[in-house]
């Protein structure tokens, strides 16, 4: 059974960090492209960051780019999110997932396994 597990959520000031971890099993990780995706209540869900199975190819929506980073470690089947210089429009639980695609993909339609989120509150 395939599983995903996101854990490093938690409460921080305007301007702190966070790294958000995926810890995935049942799959073979290396096959699998990796995205992070968030959802606000009352909000749809958000394409965060997207990584190949190499880490060669990164994608990242506009939002997020110089704040949030995203890497992975095949040998620990592991997916990473750091994010930095937090808002309190982050505010969302964030979603690790695996697409088993060529590309790199950045629409939730394209992913095939989810984890249960994890939850990040940034205070003003």
């Amino acid at each position: 059974q395939v599983q995903l597990v996101e854990s490093g959520g938690g409460l921080v000031h305007t301007g702190g960090s966070l790294r958000l971890s995926c810890a995935a099993s049942g799959l073979i990780f290396s096959n699998y492209a990796m995205g992070w995706f968030r959802q606000a209540p009352g909000k749809e869900r958000e394409f965060v960051a997207s990584i190949n199975w190499s880490s060669a190819i990164t994608y990242y929506a506009d939002s997020m780019k110089g704040r949030f980073t995203i890497s992975r470690d095949n040998a620990k089947n592991t997916v990473f999110l750091q994010m930095n210089s937090l808002k309190p429009e982050d505010t969302a639980v964030y979603y690790c997932a695996a697409s088993y695609r060529s590309g790199v993909a950045t629409t939730y339609t394209l992913y095939d396994y989810w984890g249960q989120g994890t939850q990040v509150t940034v205070s003003s």
